[in-house]
C-alpha cells in the first residue's frame, strides 16, 4: 500500500485519510495484510522473492499457499538453503507505512490498542494523540533460538524498578518490560532453529499465541497479540529428535521442506548473484568451465558417501570458494603486473580452506583427513566438467609428448606469458582448447587457465601425473596400471607384453 501524500501525524488526521481510516485498519491482522499483498502480486505476476533461485515450482508456491491461507509455516531444509533469506523476503508483503501510537513498546494499533497505557493516552489526548510510522523492515523481529534462550527473552519479564519508580503494584501492566515477541506486534516475529528452544519456552510462545496469555512469575499477562510466526528448522533436529512441543507443532500451519539446487546451472546462477567478484580493480574474466567446476565441487560433495548428508553441505561452499578463487588470481595477477585477471584450477586448489572449513565428515572420512577428501572431490568435479568439453577431443598427441619425457610446471610465480611460451612446446596443445573457445592469439592468461584445465582433466582420468607444485608429467607405473585395470585390460596380458616388449629389445643388441 504506496502513500505518496505526507503521512498523518495525529490520529484525526489519521481518521480522516482514506488508506488509513478505521473501517480499513481496525481490524486488519499482519497475515491479512500479507494475504491482500500476495494477492495483489499474483494478479500482476510479478514474482513473489527477489533472489531466490530454484525454488519457482517447489518451495515459492508452498508459502504463498501459507500465506493466502494466512497460516504460521516453518521452513525445514539444510543449512545453506537459503531458509532465513526467504523469512526475510516476507517484508515485501507488508505495507510501505504502518501507523501507530507514537513511543508505545509495542507498535499498538491506534484503533485497538493492547497496552494499558496507549488506552489511557488515548482517553486523555483523543484526536490528538501522536502517531508514528513503522517501515516493513521495522516491523520484522528475528531470533535464533539456543537452548538459554529464557521466557524474559522472548516475551518479556516483571520489572521492579519500574513498579518502584511509578508505585504500582507488581500485578500491574505497567511493571512489564516486554520481549521480543510482543515487540514484534502487528509484524512478522522469526524463530530460526526451533528445536534448540526449551520445552517450556515453546509452551509460552504456544500460550501466548493460542490463548493471548501467560504467566510470569506467577502473575498472569493478557496479550492479544497480532503477529505471523514463522520459523526454519533442520529436519534431523525437526523429526527425529522429537523436539518440538506438540501443541507448537500442531499450531504450526504448513512445514515447507526447502532444497539445495537442482541443478548445476542453478548453482551457478545463485552462486554468480552472491559471490562478491566485482572488486573494481583491474578486468576480471571467470571461464565459464571454472564456474562450472566450482560449482561440481558442491554437487560432488554431496553425493560424497563420507561427507555427514545431515550436515549437508552448504550453498556457501561455492560462493565462499569463487571468492578466493577470484582473490588468488588477482594476488597473482598484482604481483605479475597483468591487467587481466583470469581464474584457473591452480587458485582452486589455493581456495582449499575455504572448503575444507565448509564440509563435516563422517568418521571415513575424518580418518582419511579434510584435505585428502577435499582434493579427490576437486579431482572428481574437474573430471566431470573436462568431460563435457573434451569427451570427443583427442588427447594422444599430448599424452605422447609426455610419455617422451617432457614435463611442464604451471606455477604462480610464473607470468601467463612465460607459461605460454612452455605450453608452445607440447605440439598441438593449443589447437585442442577449442572446445572452450581459446585460440592462441588470445590473451595469455586465457590461454593458460584453458590449457592448465586441460592438463588437470588428463590428470583426473590418470592420464598424466600431477605434483603438489603444480608440476605434469606421463603417469608413473602405478597409475598406469590403474588406468589400464580402470579400462578392463587384463593385468596378466599386459606383464606378458612386457617381457616380449623386452625380449625383441634384447634381439638387437
Amino acid at each position: 500500500m504506496a502513500h505518496s501524500a505526507p503521512l498523518p501525524l495525529t490520529l484525526g488526521e489519521l481518521r480522516s485519510s482514506r488508506l488509513y481510516s478505521e473501517a480499513r485498519i481496525a481490524h486488519r491482522t499482519v497475515k491479512d495484510e500479507m494475504r491482500e499483498n500476495l494477492i495483489i502480486r499474483l494478479r500482476e505476476k510479478k514474482p513473489l522473492f527477489d533472489g531466490i533461485v530454484g525454488y519457482d515450482d517447489t518451495v515459492v508456491p508452498q508459502v504463498a499457499n501459507a500465506i493466502l491461507s494466512r497460516q504460521n509455516f516453518i521452513l525445514l531444509g539444510l543449512r545453506g538453503q537459503a531458509k532465513s533469506r526467504i523469512l526475510r523476503a516476507l517484508t515485501g508483503l507488508l505495507d510501505a507505512h504502518t501507523p501507530y501510537i507514537a513511543g508505545c513498546e509495542i507498535r499498538d494499533n491506534p484503533y485497538a490498542p493492547l497496552c494499558r497505557r496507549c488506552k489511557e493516552r488515548l482517553e486523555a489526548d483523543g484526536e490528538a494523540t501522536t502517531i508514528a510510522w513503522l517501515t516493513p523492515d521495522d516491523r520484522y523481529v528475528e531470533k535464533l533460538a539456543t537452548p538459554d534462550v529464557t521466557v524474559a527473552d522472548l516475551i518479556g519479564d516483571l520489572d521492579p524498578i519500574k513498579a518502584a519508580r511509578g508505585g504500582h503494584d507488581l500485578a500491574s501492566e505497567f511493571t512489564m518490560h516486554y520481549g521480543l515477541l510482543p515487540r514484534a506486534n502487528r509484524g512478522i516475529f522469526a524463530v530460526n532453529e526451533l528445536p534448540d528452544l526449551a520445552g517450556k519456552i515453546q509452551v509460552a510462545l504456544f500460550n501466548i499465541l493460542q490463548e493471548g496469555d501467560v504467566q510470569i512469575k506467577g502473575y498472569p499477562v493478557r496479550l492479544a497479540l497480532d503477529v505471523a510466526l514463522v520459523f526454519s528448522a533442520n529436519p534431523e533436529d525437526y523429526t527425529a529428535r522429537g523436539k518440538i512441543v506438540t501443541p507448537l507443532k500442531d499450531r504450526i500451519g504448513s512445514e515447507i521442506r526447502t532444497h539445495y539446487a537442482a541443478t548445476v546451472e542453478e548453482g551457478i546462477a545463485i552462486t554468480r548473484q552472491e559471490a562478491w567478484t566485482e572488486r573494481h580493480l583491474e578486468t576480471l574474466e571467470i571461464p565459464a568451465f571454472l564456474r562450472e567446476i566450482v560449482e561440481q565441487v558442491a554437487f560432488q560433495a554431496r553425493e560424497d558417501r563420507r561427507v555427514d548428508k545431515k550436515s549437508g553441505v552448504s550453498q556457501r561452499l561455492p560462493i565462499s570458494t569463487l571468492e578466493l578463487v577470484v582473490s588468488n588470481a588477482e594476488r597473482r595477477a598484482l604481483g605479475h603486473g597483468e591487467k587481466l585477471i583470469v581464474p584457473r584450477i591452480t587458485d582452486l586448489y589455493a581456495a582449499l580452506p575455504g572448503i575444507t572449513g565448509k564440509l563435516e565428515l563422517e568418521y571415513e572420512g575424518e580418518l582419511r583427513g579434510a584435505d585428502t577428501i577435499v582434493r579427490e572431490i576437486l579431482r572428481n568435479a574437474v573430471a566431470k566438467v573436462y568431460d563435457k568439453y573434451f569427451s570427443e577431443t583427442n588427447t594422444q598427441q599430448i599424452e605422447q609428448w609426455f610419455h617422451l619425457g617432457g614435463t611442464l610446471q604451471v606455477d604462480d610465480t610464473d607470468s601467463s606469458r612465460e607459461i605460454v611460451k612452455n605450453l608452445g612446446e607440447i605440439q598441438g596443445l593449443v589447437d585442442k582448447l577449442a572446445p572452450l573457445g581459446v585460440k592462441a592469439k588470445d590473451e595469455p592468461a586465457l590461454v593458460v587457465a584453458a590449457a592448465e584445465f586441460l592438463l588437470e582433466g588428463l590428470y583426473a582420468h590418470k592420464k598424466l601425473s600431477r605434483s603438489e607444485e603444480r608440476g605434469f608429467s606421463a603417469p608413473d607405473k602405478a597409475g598406469r596400471r590403474e588406468q589400464r585395470q580402470a579400462s578392463g585390460e587384463d593385468e596378466q596380458q599386459y606383464e606378458d607384453w612386457q617381457q616380449r616388449r623386452s625380449g625383441r629389445r634384447g634381439s638387437f643388441n
